[in-house]
């Protein structure tokens, strides 16, 4: 069987990719597959849709940190709120990216800068822990620091260009075979169309985007 390739698009500031990243191998368990995870600017793709996220809207917040948390207690991956969020990820997103050459980082550069943010409940940000976060992953990094970081802002600016082109409005989110899977909530309907549930072959996925819009003049 060949393996279906699913591009993966993440922003460390977000908790359910997090989640998402932790719970994708027990999700696809069985099936043949590999990923490319592709860091990308949520807040401009937020923006595009004049969309403030959930940290725009008070009891949204509160609820999503909540909400985030228990998901973390119970998949049993851990999350700790870190000490200020939203935080500016822009630092995050490039260090990442300086270990690419062509916007999609591995594995294991996801998950260190993933536990960067959500383990341990520390600021993010703090000059200390970003230096250590370098260290860590200077051995991934992909030619010299300067040109490495230069190559990585316009990869970041190249990436969330071709995913808002792509139709991703949010993340994490989840494309194969064209089509776009959202949220943590959507890996189950991933694995269907991994299985080739026969429900992808019908009307419906292209009839949600038909239903007229009931509100406005």
């Amino acid at each position: 069987m060949t393996a279906r390739h699913i591009t993966f698009y993440l922003d460390f500031v977000s908790p359910y990719a997090w989640l998402a990243f932790e719970q994708l191998p027990q999700a696809l368990e069985g099936l043949s597959w590999h990923a490319s995870y592709r860091p990308v600017l949520l807040g401009a793709l937020l923006q595009q849709h004049n969309n403030p996220g959930p940290a725009g809207i008070a009891p949204k917040r509160d609820w999503t940190y909540r909400h985030a948390a228990w998901l973390g207690h119970s998949l049993g991956c851990g999350l700790d709120l870190p000490a200020r969020h939203p935080f500016p990820p822009l630092p995050l997103l490039r260090q990442a990216l300086m270990c690419s050459r062509d916007g999609s980082i591995n594995r294991f550069v996801a998950g260190t800068v993933l536990r960067h943010v959500w383990l341990g409940g520390h600021d993010a940000l703090d000059p200390a822990r970003l230096d250590a976060l370098a260290g860590v992953l200077a051995l991934q990094v992909q030619g010299e620091p300067d040109t490495a970081l230069a190559r990585a802002k316009d990869l970041l600016r190249a990436n969330t260009d071709a995913a808002a082109a792509r139709g991703v409005f949010g993340v994490p989110a989840f494309e194969v075979d064209g089509r776009l899977f959202w949220g943590l909530d959507g890996l189950p309907m991933l694995r269907a169309c991994l299985q080739g549930d026969a429900w992808f072959d019908g009307p419906q996925w292209a009839a949600a985007a038909s239903v007229p819009q009931g509100l406005g003049g």
